[in-house]
């Protein structure tokens, strides 16, 4: 009886928070409509929405509804969903790699991804191209990996960590060399930019496309999440238990990728979150990975949200996402690290 009171105790403390960070994060996207160039009130935001769907008498410039609906929209829900899904990537490979100082791209993702990016530049690619490359050459640098990894190692975590060095170091070599091949004046700044991530590109279309690559993979997660909790008791006595290993490992892989290959692909490399979100989302609700992963998704977008307003605040200069992310994420992740020293909880 006891026990199970102390259940429902936990179960409603982890409502109350995830209650909690939901209010948050729906407050700083409203405030983040008002951050920025063009200046309006809360009720011309509300009014402009509301237009969408009912009849609603127009007394704001169109310029101004462009604005809100075509660039700050995108934008916002882009910062919130990429967020998320590095935060929740990042927080699935250290249940799966038992490992805290695992981040999404370990696989080589990144790395693939702006060798895919920084190739379609220099051949004059527009931005749907340059996107297109950065995701087939993702997820051919995960694929490489993978391949190396039951080649050599069957199904060795250790070996597939390996095979993420060394992929990416291979990626990287010819990124290397097509930044030496980049013209100096318009495409070497282009692809430094675009490796230093940002969201200023972001459009409608890329929540489209960001949609459904999220969907799946939360989906997938989800599903087999208590598989993924178990998996922190160790493999073989998971084994025990009638769970198959093999394929909740390749969901992880598969989903965690998806989602992370889809995000590079969309706003550049952004790095530090899915390592540090887990950390924090870990403190808030503990070690269950059922728990932890819903609080990292809504943290991670909470944190980037709150870093894309910091830098649309700054009139006249467009800051890189990734630098920033990384001078808030070290300093925080050492004091994480300080806290969590003597143990993975």
């Amino acid at each position: 009886m006891r026990y199970i009171e102390k259940t429902d105790f936990k179960n409603k403390n982890f409502i109350l928070k995830i209650l909690m960070l939901l209010l948050c994060l729906g407050a700083l996207i409203f405030a983040s409509f008002l951050i920025g160039r063009y200046q309006f009130t809360l009720r011309t935001l509300l009014d402009i929405f509301a237009s969408r769907f009912t009849e609603v008498e127009r007394y704001w410039e169109k310029t101004l509804e462009v604005v809100i609906l075509q660039v700050r929209f995108p934008r916002i829900i882009l910062a919130v969903l990429v967020g998320g899904a590095l935060s929740i990537s990042g927080a699935s490979y250290q249940t799966l790699f038992k490992n805290p100082m695992v981040s999404p791209d370990i696989l080589g993702v990144s790395a693939g991804a702006g060798f895919g990016a920084a190739l379609a530049m220099i051949n004059d690619a527009n931005w749907i191209e340059i996107q297109l490359c950065a995701f087939v050459f993702g997820l051919l640098a995960v694929s490489i990996a993978y391949i190396i990894s039951h080649v050599f190692g069957g199904q060795s975590i250790t070996i597939l960590v390996l095979a993420g060095v060394v992929t990416s170091s291979f990626f990287q070599a010819l990124l290397s060399i097509v930044k030496t091949l980049a013209d100096t004046d318009n495409e070497l700044p282009s692809i430094t930019f675009w490796l230093m991530g940002s969201l200023s590109r972001a459009t409608n279309r890329d929540v489209l496309i960001m949609l459904p690559a999220l969907c799946i993979s939360l989906f997938l997660l989800y599903f087999f999440r208590h598989q993924i909790n178990a998996l922190s008791a160790g493999e073989d006595v998971v084994q025990t238990m009638g769970v198959n290993v093999p394929l909740v490992k390749l969901v992880i892989v598969i989903s965690s990728t998806l989602m992370t290959v889809v995000s590079v692909g969309i706003c550049g490399i952004i790095g530090w979150i899915g390592m540090v979100i887990p950390h924090l989302a870990r403190m808030i609700t503990g070690a269950d990975y059922n728990k932890m992963a819903s609080v990292s998704f809504l943290v991670g977008g909470f944190f980037l949200l709150l870093v894309d307003n910091v830098i649309r605040g700054v009139e006249n200069v467009e800051l890189p996402l990734g630098v920033l992310t990384a001078l808030i994420g070290t300093p925080v992740f050492v004091i994480l690290l300080g806290k969590t020293r003597q143990g993975w909880n």
